[in-house]
């Protein structure tokens, strides 16, 4: 069985010198490849350090929106030479919006725009973070794909109604599930990750936020997704093998990955 953890962070200071011992606990759980999401570019250098010691990690670049302060004038090149620098670089991310923490939205707004563009531009998918935001997340999407062209991606650690849900799989994307699908009172969680179509759906960890029970309240790490995806396998009353077959292939699709 081969699973992949398609969101982590492990170049966060709570992993430090812990690296190797990581990477053996998640492959002795099947985890054969992990997504490293980016938070901001200056992340970029560490996280390719990261991939340079470790067997099947990819890496994506961008500017995650409550750090949208931080975008400059140069911003959109840096990020498409970073994407270019490197052929491990899969995605553009994590960006998207965030309403919940941050007040500012027009320029939230106005840097994931551009980010959708450099992600268009290269032809690869969008990490989306969207908390408190989907339905002004939704219009951003169909007005891009109106205005400027095609886009692909993954609503990451998705925790949004079946609704919302939905709106997003009629736009063409993944939709990712973290640990939060094990946590009792997350009904709308719950009720999504039913309604996902299997070729559609992925799974995460976004380590070191969000440990899945039984792990709750620890620190987590890229072999506890192997917790969820036995919930969401439960959820949707198919085999942990089925599920971990079906997520890991939709990843390889989506970020063009091959575990050979």
């Amino acid at each position: 069985m081969q699973l992949i953890d398609t969101h982590v962070h492990l170049n966060f200071d709570v992993y430090r010198g812990e690296l190797d011992s990581l990477v053996s606990r998640w492959q002795s759980e099947g985890v054969v490849h992990t997504i490293h999401s980016c938070v901001e570019p200056k992340e970029f250098e560490a996280m390719r350090e990261i991939a340079d010691r470790c067997p099947g990690v990819s890496l994506s670049v961008g500017l995650h929106p409550l750090d949208a302060e931080k975008w400059e004038e140069n911003s959109a090149e840096q990020i498409t030479a970073l994407a270019r620098s490197d052929r491990r670089v899969v995605a553009i991310g994590e960006t998207g919006l965030d309403f919940y923490k941050s007040e500012d939205r027009s320029l939230q707004k106005e840097v994931f725009w551009e980010q959708l563009k450099i992600a268009h531009e290269l032809d690869k998918p969008v990490i989306i973070h969207c908390r408190d935001a989907a339905a002004t997340m939704r219009e951003m999407i169909a007005r891009f794909k109106s205005e400027v062209g095609p886009i692909q991606g993954v609503m990451h650690c998705w925790s949004g109604t079946p609704e919302e849900t939905q709106w997003f799989l009629d736009l063409g994307f993944y939709i990712s599930f973290s640990g939060i699908v094990t946590f009792k009172n997350a009904t709308n969680v719950h009720e999504s990750v039913k309604i996902v179509p299997d070729e559609r759906i992925l799974i995460e960890t976004d380590c070191p936020f969000l440990a899945p029970n039984p792990k709750r309240g620890k620190r987590n790490e890229p072999s506890y997704v192997r917790y969820v995806a036995e919930r969401v396998a439960q959820l949707r009353g198919v085999s942990l093998e089925d599920l971990a077959r079906a997520t890991t292939e939709n990843a390889c699709r989506l970020f063009q990955l091959s575990l050979t």
